[in-house]
């Protein structure tokens, strides 16, 4: 996904320039704050891997970081909820970067996980685990299986799965072959999800 660039529905636009609680000098006028679910919901939904089982269901008004020093755009956090419509939800926040009326990089957190656009490599550093550990420890949480009963019925060590449902490891067509079994989940869907190719064996 290439956001950069792509211009902003003034309505979107006018609601993540809304920053009520900033100190402006006059009250801003009431914006639409409803209009910036689907466009982050749509935002995530361009990541190959997200499940759209998982929804942004609340977008608080945004705040700005600044302009950058000597640069023309802005950076602005919109704080918001995340569900899938099972369990609890979770809390998100995504930082919109703008310059002008037009996107320039969107950087999203669900809970601690950080979620950015395209894959992210087997170089990563700690503070930017791979997504799919989320989506697979709350997999694992609705089925009831703890990260011992995974690692015996994918035949992988403990520290393994740990490593993986943590953003600590990548996923490989493998390991994500034996997770889809052990969970009975369509190994296709799961290899989607995890941004890999499914395992031709």
């Amino acid at each position: 996904m290439n956001v950069s660039g792509r211009p902003l529905d003034p309505a979107v636009l006018d609601a993540l320039r809304h920053w009520p609680d900033t100190g402006h000098a006059e009250p801003s006028a009431p914006v639409d704050l409803a209009v910036l679910l689907p466009f982050l919901n749509g935002l995530l939904d361009e990541l190959p891997w997200w499940d759209r089982a998982w929804r942004v269901t609340r977008a608080g008004p945004a705040y700005p970081r600044g302009a950058g020093g000597t640069e023309p755009f802005v950076d602005v956090y919109v704080p918001g909820m995340v569900h899938s419509g099972v369990g609890q939800p979770l809390p998100f926040s995504a930082r919109v970067r703008l310059d002008g009326d037009r996107l320039l990089s969107v950087q999203a957190k669900v809970g601690t996980t950080l979620i950015e656009p395209g894959h992210v490599e087997a170089r990563q550093s700690q503070s930017q685990p791979h997504p799919f550990g989320a989506v697979l420890g709350r997999l694992m949480d609705i089925r009831q299986v703890t990260t011992m009963e995974l690692a015996m019925r994918t035949g992988r060590a403990r520290s393994t799965v740990t490593a993986v449902r943590h953003g600590g490891r990548p996923p490989t067509p493998d390991l994500v072959r034996r997770i889809a079994r052990a969970l009975d989940i369509p190994e296709a869907d799961l290899a989607a999800i995890a941004g890999v190719e499914p395992d031709p064996l």
